[in-house]
Formats: structure tokens, C-alpha cells, sequence
């Protein structure tokens, strides 16, 4: 291994240092850009979210029971308790329900909204969320105020990982 001293006059010799100085100065600029644009693109707001609680239902007779599915072909099936239902008849269903309900109370001044009947959701697992909000959709159209969910209680241990 030969070591230049620099006494030598030959200039033909090949240079084998590598000018890392424009590495350096792209590695910079890129770690300046990343600096710059990680805060805008990670926008988080501050949230607390619920604690998971499962309440037992409570079921009123007035109360509207929908269980939604959706067919092989990708369509959804809605079901007013156990009779399949469309988009409009749910919607005519809704509307003629919570009218009933106000007339027997004996009418919008004698009652509260906790007296309003409340429309129950039983979604398939496998449901595309739009049936689910298209449902949601169609019982606020109609006046209900109170629109639930109804889930399957996790094993008595508690959540399993």
C-alpha cells in the first residue's frame, strides 16, 4: 500500500476520495423539508374519546327494531323488526310511527324528547358502513332523535386480546 506525499509530479494518477460534500448538502436539504412538512402532514385534534360502556337496552314497545344486511350482490337489505323494507318505506314507516307516537302522548306540548320513540340498529358485521348510514340517515329524516346502536356484549372476562 502506497501512501502520496505529495512530491510526486505526476498528475495522471486517479483521485479515490469520494466528494461527499454534495451528499451532505442534499441529506440537509431533505431533513429541512421533512422537518417542515411532518407537522402539517400529522394533524392530530386533541380528542378524549368514550369509554367503552355496555348498557343494558331498554326496550320500550314503541321503540323501532332495523336490522341491516346486505344481499350477495352487494345491495343492502333493511328490515323493519322482521319485514324487509326499501329506502322508501322505511323512510313512510318512520314518518307514519312518529306521528303515532305524538298523537297518543296527546301532542309536541305534552311530551319530551325522552318520550320519543327510539330506532335501534342491528348492523351485520360485514355490512358496508354506507347501508348503515343510509339507514341512520333515513330514520333522522323522519324525526327520530334518538338513533342506537345495538352490539353483542363481549365475553364475561372482559375484551379479549
Amino acid at each position: 500500500m502506497a501512501i502520496s506525499t505529495g512530491s510526486s509530479s505526476s498528475g495522471d494518477t486517479p483521485l479515490s476520495d469520494i466528494n461527499t460534500t454534495p451528499l451532505v448538502d442534499v441529506m440537509l436539504v431533505l431533513l429541512i423539508i421533512f422537518l417542515i412538512t411532518i407537522p402539517v402532514v400529522v394533524q392530530n385534534v386533541k380528542l378524549k374519546l368514550p369509554d367503552v360502556r355496555y348498557d343494558p337496552t331498554t326496550t320500550k314497545p314503541e321503540n323501532v327494531s332495523l336490522s341491516i344486511t346486505s344481499t350477495p350482490d352487494g345491495k343492502c337489505a333493511v328490515f323493519w323488526n322482521l319485514t324487509p323494507v326499501h329506502h322508501d318505506e322505511l323512510l313512510k314507516l318512520a314518518d307514519d310511527k312518529l306521528k303515532a307516537e305524538i298523537k297518543r302522548l296527546g301532542g309536541p306540548s305534552k311530551m319530551t324528547v325522552d318520550d320519543l320513540p327510539e330506532a335501534h340498529i342491528r348492523g351485520d358485521v360485514n355490512v358496508p358502513y354506507r347501508c348503515i348510514g343510509g339507514a341512520i340517515f333515513t330514520m333522522q329524516m323522519a324525526g327520530f332523535a334518538k338513533v342506537g346502536f345495538i352490539s353483542e356484549p363481549p365475553p364475561q372476562g372482559g375484551l379479549t386480546e
